[in-house]
């Protein structure tokens, strides 16, 4: 890790929910609490707690050098609404497959 750089994962008990054009696109009592340096704190859901069926993959990948390679979902109308990250860096192994919103609010 870069100097200065820290990211740490803690296992919420928040009620998050992701709802979008009044659509529950994902609902948990279990997210992992991703803080980034430089970053807001972002939810990382469990798959089960997420409806993948409203998803559909994105051609979109990132790299990030701490997380490692993401990939994205989309719904019609919002591009690249959701990302995971299938492979992580050891260092945030606790967030492979977990899904990650730019939206989230806490119930």
């Amino acid at each position: 890790m870069t100097t200065g750089h820290r990211i740490t994962i803690e296992q919420g008990t928040d009620h998050v929910r992701v709802v979008r054009e009044g659509q529950t696109l994902a609902e948990s009592r279990r997210p992992l609490l991703l803080h980034e340096t430089g970053l807001p704190v972002r939810y990382y859901l469990p798959p089960a707690d997420v409806r993948t069926e409203l998803l559909t993959p994105s051609e979109t990948h990132t790299h990030c050098p701490f997380k490692g390679d993401a990939s994205y979902w989309s719904l019609p109308g919002a591009a690249d609404l959701v990302w995971a990250y299938p492979e992580p860096k050891p260092e945030v192994a606790e967030i492979k497959d977990h899904f990650c919103f730019y939206d989230t609010e806490v119930v």
